[in-house]
């Protein structure tokens, strides 16, 4: 088999486990934070840094990468790991999010979306089989089924019939991927209404996908709500596949997803946050722009080995320069928040492999909340 997933060991006391999903490019070691790189790179970092910080998997764009260069283009090259140079898995999702998100004139119809590009206005059309077609051509590991992504404060009455019609993509995208060198996962969905996440996760998971996501979720919702929807749906999913909640990367809410069962994150936050000064701690969230800074001549975090904090860049100097605008001020914020997502994960790991993670966790967010 090109794909396998194997869970090593259960956390005896929470939802938590350790596992190892097997793909063509490599083994992935869960549960694990995945950099996100949208446009074929993890913004502000070279492929041998990502590397060199530890991760396993990241992932790309379906829906931007379709508009440029194209994905005919990036078959061409050899597919997606080689144009961009990355040697291990890729996973990228199936464009249901931004085509969502980015584009105000949209039109749903039973056989796809009708949107314009967020880029030139140029109208285009997602469907089912369009959005396999251009991942196939990518070429990544694990690919994702079209799904629609329900906003927070949709009724009850269009989450339900969003939701239906994401089940019959789910089928349709089933029925179109013939490539078994790429795993497909099936998207749950239902918005912030419990019992439709629970008819979802069902739906889902009896459709045998290699792998389950958890979408829809982080897109505005109170995180109490969040948590609330992962404990309805989770125990509904297959325990034997791996469980993805998509578009959710902040530490918190990794050691509230993986206590509940999730084995797969993404998020554009690190990299995000990272052009902005803004670093991720065991305390909590700092700016790095802040006056408080300006004689602080110690790292970010005495515990991190990322580049910027085993180096000896002073939170002082980082200051100076995002002050000055100097592109280096960005790259090492970047280069520790993504370190510092990819280690918490392993220090997860750990902690489940010695079954002991209720604790890692609940000391953690305490620390957090301080």
């Amino acid at each position: 088999m090109e794909f396998s997933f194997e869970v090593v060991h259960r956390c005896q006391r929470s939802g938590a486990r350790a596992g190892i999903l097997h793909t063509p490019h490599g083994e992935i070691h869960t549960p694990i934070y995945m950099p996100v790189g949208t446009q074929a790179t993890v913004k502000a970092m070279s492929p041998h840094e990502v590397l060199d910080m530890g991760a396993e998997i990241i992932l790309s764009n379906t829906y931007h990468l379709n508009l440029r260069p194209g994905s005919e283009l990036i078959r061409e090259a050899g597919g997606l790991h080689e144009f961009m140079r990355w040697p291990k898995p890729i996973l990228t999702d199936s464009g249901g999010f931004q085509v969502f998100s980015l584009s105000d004139a949209r039109r749903i119809e039973e056989e796809g979306v009708h949107f314009r590009s967020h880029i030139d206005g140029s109208p285009q059309f997602f469907s089912p089989e369009r959005s396999i077609d251009i991942q196939n051509n990518l070429g990544s590991d694990i690919i994702m089924a079209f799904d629609e992504c329900i906003p927070p404060e949709a009724g009850e009455e269009y989450a339900r019939r969003s939701t239906e019609r994401t089940h019959r993509w789910a089928t349709r995208c089933q029925e179109h991927h013939k490539n078994p060198r790429q795993a497909l996962f099936g998207i749950c969905q239902g918005g912030i209404h419990e019992n439709l996440r629970i008819w979802s996760a069902r739906e889902i998971d009896s459709m045998g996908f290699i792998g389950n996501a958890i979408g829809g979720l982080s897109v505005g919702e109170p995180k109490p709500v969040m948590y609330r929807m992962l404990e309805a749906t989770i125990p509904l999913l297959n325990s034997n596949k791996p469980r993805y909640l998509m578009g959710v990367g902040s530490p918190d809410c990794l050691m509230e997803g993986v206590l509940r069962g999730v084995d797969m994150f993404d998020c554009v936050m690190q990299t995000r946050m990272g052009r902005t000064a803004a670093a991720l701690t065991d305390e909590g969230r700092i700016n790095l722009r802040n006056e408080k800074y300006k004689r602080d001549f110690t790292v970010i975090d005495e515990n991190c080995d990322c580049y910027a904090c085993k180096n000896g860049f002073t939170k002082a100097y980082i200051r100076h320069l995002f002050v000055a605008k100097e592109i280096l001020g960005a790259r090492l914020v970047t280069a520790h928040n993504l370190r510092y997502s990819i280690r918490l994960m392993q220090r997860a790991r750990e902690a489940i492999l010695m079954d002991r993670f209720p604790e890692f966790a609940g000391a953690y967010l305490d620390g957090l909340v301080k």
